[in-house]
């Protein structure tokens, strides 16, 4: 008996319609990539969703470009309030929004990945309320000397060392992260709680709303600021994407395979707080976009895997709908958009307990 490597089968040349073999998706008549055509499919149908959702917040509303001219206005071609809109007023909002909600995603997939939690996430191991404190102490004791995104970045990686230092172990070990996390981010919400509570009643209040995440008066340096982030760290995803892949089976499994999963969890966790860094610098931390979006993406597909693209897309889509909310509902003036994101983590979480509860799992 002979053994034939592994990998996909070749396409026959002839007429005749062939199926792809599974877990790739056919190209043509010869050419077989290695990528599951449901995954294909809904990152497929997500680009679809975000460019109409997109549209919407372009164009709706009293200083919206209407739609018959928006197609003119992306080209090149917009001119008085349509320019002034694109490139001044909704334009840089929406490229942040989606950069951010992007960088959200995929740091959540990373993160759940490395510490086998599904409920994990940055926000857990205390780096966003790391980045309130830090906008909270910039606001308060360094006004017009540090600014308060660079003060929320700061208390980020101030947060992220603490964190670090208190495991004993660095990034290595997921269940002292988690813990230690929980005890960072107490003491940092308490801080922000503090500074809330001392300052100024006007203050405080553009205080809240940085603190709560908003892409209000965003900038195109701001959109240029996430895209670099992307840039960067995307590329080195993509380098630990497939030790990933094989640590869902195990790290035993993983480790047989050759692959470090220590340190591959590192340097999953290290990506995760860079990502969730460079969001936070832009708007704020917004909360549950990271948490949500992985999770969201893993059911839409019922495939296993890190879903890192897919994470990244669906962070990207949900973080524009609540911005499309924050702006157009009626009911409330320019509401945070982090304001909107806890509702929609809060009504996810909120149906994985009713869900769980009929399977008989809690």
């Amino acid at each position: 008996m002979t053994a034939h490597p592994a990998g996909p089968p070749a396409v026959k040349r002839s007429g005749a319609r062939t199926a792809s073999p599974k877990g790739f998706l056919t190209v043509g008549r010869t050419i077989a990539v290695p990528a599951r055509r449901v995954s294909v499919l809904t990152a497929l149908g997500l680009l679809a969703l975000i460019a109409a959702a997109s549209a919407a917040t372009l164009s709706l509303g009293r200083l919206g470009i209407p739609l018959a001219e928006l197609g003119e206005a992306l080209s090149g071609g917009a001119t008085g309030k349509n320019a002034f809109v694109l490139e001044r007023l909704r334009g840089p909002r929406l490229t942040v929004a989606l950069g951010t909600g992007a960088a959200l995603g995929i740091s959540g997939a990373l993160f759940q990945s490395a510490t086998r939690n599904p409920l994990g996430s940055p926000d857990v191991i205390g780096l966003s309320a790391g980045a309130g404190a830090g906008a909270a102490f910039a606001a308060l004791l360094l006004p017009g000397t540090v600014s308060v995104p660079l003060g929320a970045l700061l208390g980020a990686v101030l947060a992220m060392a603490l964190v670090y230092v208190s495991t004993g172990t660095g990034f290595r070990n997921p269940a002292r992260l988690v813990v230690a996390g929980i005890g960072v981010a107490a003491i940092c919400t308490a801080v922000t709680q503090y500074v809330v509570y001392a300052m100024e009643r006007d203050n405080a209040s553009a205080l809240t709303s940085y603190v709560n995440g908003s892409l209000s008066s965003r900038s195109w340096a701001d959109a240029t600021t996430i895209g670099l982030v992307l840039l960067v760290v995307l590329p080195l995803v993509a380098l630990i994407a497939r030790r990933l892949d094989i640590g869902e089976m195990g790290d035993d499994i993983a480790q047989g395979l050759g692959s470090d999963p220590k340190r591959t969890k590192t340097y999953a966790v290290v990506l995760a707080i860079v990502l969730s860094a460079g969001a936070v610098a832009v708007a704020g931390p917004i909360s549950f976009i990271a948490l949500t979006a992985p999770q969201i993406a893993k059911r839409i597909t019922r495939v296993p895997g890190p879903h890192l693209l897919l994470s990244g897309l669906t962070g990207a889509l949900l973080l524009v709908l609540a911005d499309l909310a924050a702006q157009q509902l009626p009911l409330f003036d320019d509401l945070p958009v982090g304001i909107y994101t806890m509702a929609i983590g809060g009504a996810y979480l909120g149906y994985l307990l009713v869900r769980e509860r009929r399977k008989g799992a809690l």
